[in-house]
């Protein structure tokens, strides 16, 4: 199991000693990092494509090309904050509830000592452990939620209460995400039924498919996102299949007619100032990937995230 690679400083063409994250396992957690990079290597929640479980180790590897100075917020991220790659978290790759105990217990401990988790699954289902984490530091959150599916299936769907279709319902039915605090931005494709939405109309969530932000624009979306959070604490997860296919081949659910990769961007950045506790960036799949696209995608989401939390301390 991957447990330590470079992330996010460059390493190509020039690599120098100081261009690669302190490794948390080796250093252990100083009380100023702000921020600790982890992999969580478990598909077993997909319902079709696995292969999300090797996203860590290639997140890692292509995070070469990312360099330190974010040109949009006009600012060097690790000369403002401290970040350190966590390693993987590691649990049985076939046990699912031992990975959402380690999950959480990790996730927990870093919440507790201010330190704010930036992940790369596997599948979408390891977003619940995180999420009841943050929960119990911060309270009722607002959530991001990228993605071409809402994630709310119960365990009437494939007869489990744990896949990767699961971790909206799970966060909205705990009271995990603050009343009318969600945004799913990028839904589309076929449903079940016309009822599919109900769930996340109760808790009167922004829905809004990629058509929608095509036609109303980021910036409009942008600022209805902003006026819902209401300056909550922000945790953003983000499934890459609610990118169009051609920005995100590597996923083992695609969804054609999604998000750009700049739409997206434009997304994150303009949540600058909001008070981000969290991030993941989920379902890549290097086996279906294409010239590493996708996890060169997921580095580079990893570190529009870093920036936000930069720009905010």
């Amino acid at each position: 199991m991957e447990t330590h690679a470079s992330i996010i400083r460059p390493r190509v063409p020039a690599p120098r000693p100081d261009s690669i994250l302190p490794v948390a396992n080796e250093l252990g957690l100083a009380e100023s990092t702000d921020a600790v990079i982890l992999g969580v290597p478990h598909d077993g929640g997909t319902t079709y494509q696995p292969g999300a479980r090797f996203a860590p180790f290639h997140v890692r590897r292509t995070s070469g090309l990312v360099q330190s100075y974010h040109s949009g917020h006009r600012v060097d991220v690790f000369s403002r904050i401290s970040a350190v790659d966590g390693g993987n978290i590691v649990f049985p790759p076939f046990d699912r509830a031992a990975m959402r105990e380690a999950v959480f217990a990790m996730i927990h401990d870093l919440a507790s000592k201010h330190a704010v988790p930036f992940v790369v699954g596997g599948d979408h289902s390891i977003t619940t452990p995180i999420v009841h984490a943050i929960c119990e530091a911060h309270g009722p959150l607002a959530m991001l939620h990228i993605d071409a599916h809402l994630d709310t299936s119960s365990a009437d769907t494939w007869g489990d209460d744990h896949h990767h279709g699961t971790p909206i319902r799970h966060a909205l039915e705990r009271g995990w995400i603050a009343p009318g605090a969600l945004a799913s931005i990028g839904i589309r494709g076929p449903w079940g039924s016309p009822h599919d939405a109900e769930l996340v109309r109760r808790h009167d969530a922004i829905i809004a498919s990629a058509d929608d932000v095509a036609s109303r624009g980021v910036a409009r979306i942008v600022a209805d996102i902003r006026e819902r959070f209401d300056n909550r604490p922000l945790y953003v997860t983000i499934d890459v299949d609610g990118l169009d296919p051609a920005f995100a081949p590597g996923t083992g659910t695609p969804v054609p007619g999604g998000l750009t990769t700049r739409e997206l961007f434009g997304i994150l950045r303009g949540l600058a100032g909001c008070d981000l506790v969290g991030m993941d960036v989920v379902e890549i799949a290097p086996p279906l990937d294409h010239a590493d696209l996708t996890c060169h995608l997921g580095a580079h989401l990893l570190f529009e995230g870093l920036a936000l939390l930069a720009v905010h301390t």
